[in-house]
C-alpha cells in the first residue's frame, strides 16, 4: 500500500468512525507534546501521565495542546501508560456526550474556558463601544482600539519630532553637498 494510500484510509478512519471507549480505555485531554511521539495527558480525575502516538498516525494525524484522545492503557509502563487509539473531534465529542460516556468534569472545564473566551472578546470589544458612545465629535480616527494587534512584531512608536529631524538631516546633507 503506497503512503498516500495509507494517510487516506487512516484520515478516513479517523473522521469518520465514531468510537466509544471500552471499560478499559479511557477519555484524555492532551496538555502538551515532549516529543519523540509523546503526549501529555490528563485524565478526567486529574492524573498526569504520557501517552505514545502509534504509526499509523505519524505524520497523518497531528493533535495539539487541548484536543481530546481516547487511551489504551499500557500496564508494564512506567512513565508512558498509554497509547492512543482514536483522536476526538467535535462531532465525535457530541457523539459521546448523547450516548452519555463523556466525563463531566471535561464538560465543565471546556464550559468554563468558553466562557472565559467569551468575556475576553466582549470585554475587549465592550471597552471600546462605550468610550466611543461618550464621544460626541466622533474622534473614530484617532481610537485604535477596536484594531486587531499582531503580537508577533516588534511594536514602533512615530511621533512629530521625526519628521523634523529628518528635514534636517536633509538641510545639512545639501549643505555639506554645497561645500564640496
Amino acid at each position: 500500500m503506497s503512503q498516500a494510500t495509507k494517510r487516506k484510509h487512516v484520515v478516513k478512519e479517523v473522521l469518520g468512525d465514531y468510537v466509544t471507549p471500552t471499560e478499559q480505555q479511557q477519555i484524555v485531554r492532551v496538555l502538551g507534546s515532549p516529543g519523540n511521539n509523546l503526549h501529555e495527558a490528563e485524565t478526567a480525575l486529574g492524573q498526569r501521565f504520557l501517552v505514545s502516538m502509534p504509526t499509523k498516525f505519524r505524520k497523518n494525524i497531528w493533535i495539539k495542546r487541548g484536543d481530546f484522545v481516547i487511551v489504551d492503557p499500557i500496564e508494564e509502563g512506567e512513565k508512558v501508560k498509554g497509547e492512543i487509539s482514536a483522536i476526538l473531534y467535535k462531532d465525535h465529542i457530541q457523539h459521546l456526550k448523547t450516548q452519555g460516556v463523556w466525563p463531566q468534569e471535561f464538560s465543565v472545564d471546556s464550559a468554563a474556558g468558553e466562557k472565559m473566551n467569551q468575556e475576553k472578546i466582549s470585554g475587549g470589544l465592550g471597552g471600546g463601544g462605550e468610550e466611543e458612545e461618550g464621544d460626541e465629535e466622533g474622534t473614530s480616527e484617532e481610537d485604535d482600539s477596536d484594531l486587531f494587534v499582531n503580537t508577533n512584531r516588534a511594536n514602533y512608536h512615530y511621533s512629530e519630532s521625526e519628521g523634523e529631524t529628518d528635514s534636517e538631516e536633509e538641510e545639512e546633507e545639501n549643505s555639506v553637498d554645497g561645500k564640496d
